[in-house]
Formats: C-alpha cells, sequence, structure tokens
C-alpha cells in the first residue's frame, strides 16, 4: 500500500477506531446527565462551539497566515475534545463525569461543526483547489466520527465487561496513532518545517492556552465549582487532534492543513499540564490561606 492510500484508508480506519474506543467509554446516560447540570454543559460547550472559532479566526488573521495554515487552525479550533481531555481532567482532580458528559455532546456537534467552520475558512481565506467540504465528504466526516461512537455505545451496552477490557488497548492506539501522523505530517513538510513552526507555533500555543484559560475563566465566571472548571478547561482547550489530522490528510488531502493540528499535538500536552499545575497550585494556596486564617 503506498502513501497515498495509506492516508487515504488507513488513517480514516485508525481514527474510527479511535472513535469506536471513544464510544466504548460513554452511556446514554451521559447524555442524559446533561439535565443535571446544564449550566456546566453550556458553557464549556458555548466557549468551544461559539468563541474559540471566533478567537481561532482573530489569531490567523493577525498573525496573517498563508491561506491553508489558516484554514488548518480554524479547522483545529472546530474540532471536538477528546478522551486526552478526559485524562488531564482526572490528573487535575477535575469533574471527570462532566467531561465525558462534554465529550458525548462534542463527538455529535462536531459532525456539523467541522464541516461548516471549515468550509467557512476555505471561502474566507480563498484557499487553493478544490479543498471544500462538498456532500459527500462532510458524510465522509460523519461516518469516520460519529457512526464509530455510536457503534460503540451500543457494544458497550450488549458488553461492559468487553467495553472495559478494550479501554487500555484502544487508548495506546490511540496515542500512537496520533504521534505517528503528527510526526509523519511534519516530516512531509520538512522542509518549510522551520517557518511552519516559526508562523504556527506561536499561533497554536496561544489557542491552546486562552483555551484553557478561558474554559477555566468562564466556568468559574458562571459560579461553577472548581472540579467542574477545570473540567471545562480540559474539554475546551484540549481537542482531539487526530480528527483534525485525519480531515486535513484523508478528506481535503492536504499536508500544510494538518501542520498546526501537528504543531498543536505537540505543544497541548506541555501546555496542558503546564496549566494543570499552575491552578492546582493556585487552589493549594487558597486552601492553606484559609486554614491560616481560621487557626
Amino acid at each position: 500500500m503506498n502513501d497515498s492510500a495509506l492516508i487515504s484508508v488507513g488513517l480514516p480506519i485508525a481514527l474510527a477506531i479511535i472513535m469506536f474506543g471513544l464510544g466504548l467509554s460513554l452511556e446514554v446516560a451521559d447524555f442524559r446527565r446533561v439535565a443535571r447540570t446544564p449550566r456546566a454543559v453550556v458553557v464549556a460547550l458555548g466557549i468551544q462551539v461559539l468563541v474559540l472559532p471566533v478567537i481561532a479566526f482573530g489569531l490567523v488573521v493577525g498573525f496573517d497566515l498563508d491561506p491553508l495554515l489558516a484554514v488548518g487552525v480554524m479547522l483545529l479550533a472546530a474540532s471536538p475534545g477528546g478522551t486526552t481531555a478526559n485524562l488531564f481532567s482526572h490528573l487535575f482532580r477535575g469533574d471527570v463525569a462532566l467531561n465525558i458528559t462534554l465529550t458525548a455532546i462534542n463527538s455529535v456537534l462536531a459532525a456539523v461543526t467541522i464541516p461548516l467552520v471549515t468550509n467557512l475558512a476555505i471561502g474566507y481565506f480563498d484557499a487553493e483547489g478544490e479543498l471544500g467540504l462538498q456532500l459527500g465528504k462532510v458524510l465522509q466526516v460523519i461516518a469516520i466520527v460519529l457512526v464509530p461512537v455510536a457503534i460503540g455505545m451500543l457494544v458497550r451496552r450488549a458488553s461492559t465487561a468487553f467495553a472495559v477490557r478494550a479501554d487500555k488497548p484502544v487508548r495506546i492506539f490511540s496515542i500512537v496513532v496520533l504521534v505517528a501522523v503528527a510526526v509523519g505530517a511534519l516530516l512531509g513538510e520538512r522542509e518549510n518545517l522551520a517557518d511552519y513552526l516559526r508562523d504556527v507555533g506561536l499561533v497554536t500555543g496561544l489557542l491552546c492556552v486562552l483555551s484553557l484559560g478561558l474554559g477555566y475563566a468562564g466556568a468559574r465566571l458562571a459560579r461553577l465549582d472548581r472540579p467542574q472548571a477545570v473540567a471545562s478547561s480540559m474539554e475546551v482547550g484540549i481537542h482531539n487532534t487526530t480528527v483534525a489530522l485525519t480531515i486535513a490528510l484523508s478528506v481535503l488531502d492536504s499536508t500544510e492543513v494538518a501542520i498546526p493540528a501537528a504543531v498543536y499535538s505537540v505543544l497541548m500536552y506541555v501546555l496542558a499540564t503546564a496549566f494543570g499545575f499552575l491552578i492546582t497550585r493556585g487552589a493549594g494556596r487558597g486552601v492553606r490561606g484559609v486554614s491560616s486564617s481560621a487557626a
């Protein structure tokens, strides 16, 4: 199988397996939970679906990015959160149940938001070639994002034991695919890599930091508790870059569009970890301060 076939066939299959694994961790109850935490869900999804694309647009216009790179940043901003967000939320004592709920809803919304935001970006930035997501390609996005999640949920309903056993292997597979695709995308543009890193590194880094900060601050301003704020920040700030990479490489057939997601996939681990320690340390200081004053 040549590289083109590997990207056009192998990568969507790999993503479908990852999304199937995501579905194995979800239940219908995750969607019902929205009724119990409507404010938390509305705040996080409002920031992710409405605010982030606006911020991404401001960054790409402000930094005057190349049209294809600009489309890549917008595609990245439209991509949903994923299981990595759940993991980071767990590490920094966030409300993981809220993360799971947000991930479930995000997986459904992504089938609409990704084609919408990407097509608007392609039109605005006048990206070269037949890059648009026409109906057939939109259906392809739905097929590789939404359908495997639904199948995974059905399998979990039929056999919870299998879903639990499959969780770890699928997570490992997800990380391996993400690393391999990100490295492959970067190597594929190695001649322009230094320029891309200079152009996109700062933009994607700022997008990640602003996403994390807005997710946390927005939740606190809405008077949500700290675990919910941590969950919101990680869900908004950590995107499922495998989705963005797959759409860029296999659906849009553009390595350049994939570059922002590839760079982001490296930066987000460092920045999310630093942000998590920052808010955890701040919370710890607050608790010690209260204890001291009580004494």
